[in-house]
């Protein structure tokens, strides 16, 4: 008779023997190794969740991505062999809204989903049951272009922290008072990965930057000069170079301390998307723009779309407008979220930006 599988120990329980044993472990770490294990066996998206995403909202938001890939790609010449990449792809809800609105307009791409949850990835089957999985984009096809969409992908990848302190600047470490995991300054100088700009600034100041985020942008502006395609990458973010730390945490749609439940909530960052354009452009690829995501959805027509539910539906105008409004509103989705286009250097420009 088989031994029965013994659970792994918490990762709060993994943490504390390590930083006992070898000190505080860096921010960029405990980001990284909290979300691997929070994502690696659970649902976390809907109201029974933590949180929830924009297809989840309202499938316009789906259907409008997928209108503006089928645009792109039409103006490009409706090339053959063209895949479909998504980052991430949560329950799969916006891919199978896309497709939907890509089929009806003569679109039908090979899909690929990055994706390393096995409990997300037979979710995401029942959604899309011709997808085909992969751990990262090295192994999507190499030839044929590309239409990537990345919703709420970059947020979860892990920040590095350095902050100034009297002695120079430091990196943000995760270390221990008591039993609590607290943030504190590392030992070792930092100072040549400041930009000069920022090596004088105040005591106290905090950068934070995503190597992660950093190399997958990296990745996909390859892809696209080298195979032809588009991308929309989309996010809570800043477009323009800021400092302070933007780590939050989410657990069951409340905020909590990041610091408090490693393993057990949802940790993400601001992505900075003047970053990340620089980023795109050093491989050739063309930047088409950064949005706030109210606009560029209005401007793609959800409005009008939005009152053709409701006049077909009449008894949901009510909860489709309510949905609408949470993605465009300025206090709401509207202007945190930006939308970030990137397309191959023979591709046309994209609409909304």
């Amino acid at each position: 008779m088989a031994a029965p599988e013994e659970m792994p120990d918490p990762l709060a329980t993994i943490f504390r023997r390590l930083i006992a044993n070898y000190g505080p472990i860096t921010l960029m770490h405990y980001m990284g190794e909290s979300n691997a294990r929070y994502y690696a066996g659970k649902d976390p998206l809907g109201t029974g969740g933590d949180f929830i995403t924009a297809p989840e909202i309202s499938q316009i938001f789906g259907e409008l991505i997928g209108l503006w890939l089928t645009d792109i790609w039409t103006r490009a010449g409706r090339p053959k062999n063209v895949g479909y990449v998504e980052l991430g792809p949560g329950r799969g809800t916006l891919a199978r809204d896309a497709l939907r609105a890509m089929k009806h307009f003569g679109l039908e791409p090979s899909v690929h989903f990055v994706e390393g949850s096995g409990a997300l990835r037979d979710i995401q089957l029942a959604a899309v049951p011709g997808a085909r999985w992969h751990d990262d984009l090295s192994s999507v096809p190499m030839r044929g272009p590309l239409l990537i969409v990345g919703n709420e992908f970059l947020d979860a990848l892990p920040v590095r922290q350095l902050v100034k302190t009297p002695g120079g600047w430091r990196e943000r470490m995760v270390g221990l008072d008591g039993e609590r995991f607290v943030p504190v300054a590392g030992d070792r100088p930092m100072d040549a990965a400041v930009p000069d700009s920022l090596r004088a600034a105040p005591d106290g100041t905090l950068i934070e930057t995503c190597p992660a985020a950093a190399s997958v942008v990296y990745e996909i502006a390859g892809r696209l000069t080298r195979q032809g395609g588009a991308a929309l990458l989309i996010d809570y973010g800043h477009d323009a170079p800021r400092t302070g730390s933007t780590l939050q945490a989410l657990r069951a749609h409340a905020k909590v301390d990041p610091f408090e439940m490693p393993g057990e909530a949802d940790l993400t960052a601001h992505v900075d998307f003047a970053a990340m354009a620089d980023v795109a452009r050093s491989r050739g690829v063309r930047h088409l723009g950064t949005v706030p995501q109210g606009d560029w959805l209005r401007s793609l027509g959800i409005e009008h779309r939005a009152r053709t539910l409701a006049e077909a539906a009449p008894q949901h105008a009510a909860a489709v407008h309510a949905a609408m409004e949470r993605l465009i509103a300025e206090d709401q989705m509207g202007v945190l979220f930006k939308v970030m286009g990137l397309a191959s250097p023979e591709w046309p420009d994209g609409a909304g930006f």
